[in-house]
């Protein structure tokens, strides 16, 4: 049972999923739910003996298109509403065994172009507010299935992150005529220290303001608020940026690193967002090899996040560490 139930305290959305309690959770040997079906084998959620790429519905969604009716009734002050949406799971390869910073270039550009055309479908749809695009990689995110995969959530509402960035690049707008990313990356450029990578399109950086020790944002030069408006060059250029962060990543203690990957774009209600400008944001769970930064009290429970690096250093270890 799925359903919306709104914080009044805090003036957002609360999804239930309580079905989500019997999803897979690290499956025995043998059994993949996310690899092909081989013939003759037992079926997967795969029907087919290979694929490039796949994409379909969850098993065990969040939202539905078409959500059953609460479990219990809301009040004036704290309303209910069903829990309508999409959620896809995205494959990226068949091999179990692989991760999309090691997958060749073209693969990681055609999931670029997949992500760009669910972005556009989903948006298509009424009640979709929000197409939100991430990736969960590793035990330590919380990851049962550990088949390479990554998924798009289609909200019926715009979730409060993106809302409360939008909110502040709106008001710095309207207050200087100019857009925040574009300046934030302008003066990331000019510092220099802080940068990971960059192209004719994109730029890695470990923002002035990281909360994690290696968190990494890679932000459009141009004026994009979507990665459905990218043209074939930019798309490119965006799988080349991708696929050196992760790598770096990798290479930065000579393992997997987890992560959780996240795009951050505009909503899907065809307004103008001129003032906003897409990106992507990575958050690694690792400060150092062996050590993870919980969110513990001043995080989870205040929202004010305590970082044990500097942004400057981690970026110059992060841009000192090559890409395989």
């Amino acid at each position: 049972m799925s359903e919306l139930r709104w914080n009044p305290t805090l003036e957002e959305w609360v999804i239930t999923a309580t079905q989500r309690q019997d999803r897979t959770f690290f499956p025995p040997p043998g059994y993949n739910p996310l690899a092909p079906t081989q013939l003759g084998g037992f079926p997967t959620e795969i029907p087919a003996p290979s694929y490039e790429i796949a994409v379909f519905e969850n098993k065990f969604p969040s939202l539905r298109s078409h959500p059953l009716d609460p479990s219990v009734q809301g009040t004036e002050l704290m309303p209910v509403l069903p829990a309508q949406g999409i959620c896809e799971v995205v494959c990226y390869t068949p091999d179990a065994e692989g991760e999309l910073a090691r997958l060749p270039l073209a693969k990681v550009e055609e999931l670029v172009y997949v992500w760009a055309d669910r972005f556009e479908e989903l948006s298509t749809h009424d009640f979709v507010k929000y197409v939100y695009i991430f990736e969960n990689k590793g035990k330590e995110i919380g990851v049962t299935l550990m088949h390479p995969h990554g998924q798009i959530y289609a909200f019926p509402f715009v979730p409060p992150i993106p809302a409360k960035e939008m909110g502040a690049a709106r008001r710095y707008f309207e207050r200087t005529g100019r857009n925040v990313f574009a300046d934030i990356l302008t003066q990331e450029m000019a510092d220099g220290r802080r940068i990971v990578s960059q192209n004719a399109h994109f730029a890695a950086v470990v923002p002035f303001y990281a909360r994690y020790p290696y968190e990494v944002h890679i932000i459009a030069r141009g004026e994009r608020t979507a990665i459905s408006e990218f043209d074939a060059g930019e798309r490119t250029a965006l799988s080349q940026i991708l696929k050196t962060v992760m790598e770096k990543y990798n290479n930065l203690w000579n393992r997997s690193m987890p992560y959780i990957m996240l795009m951050h774009q505009r909503p899907s209600d065809g307004g103008d967002y001129g003032f906003y400008r897409f990106h992507i944001e990575f958050y690694p769970p690792y400060r150092t090899p062996d050590k993870l930064k919980f969110l513990a009290g001043s995080e989870a429970g205040a929202g004010a996040f305590i970082n044990d690096t500097h942004a400057e250093a981690t970026a110059q270890t992060l841009r000192e560490t090559p890409p395989l």
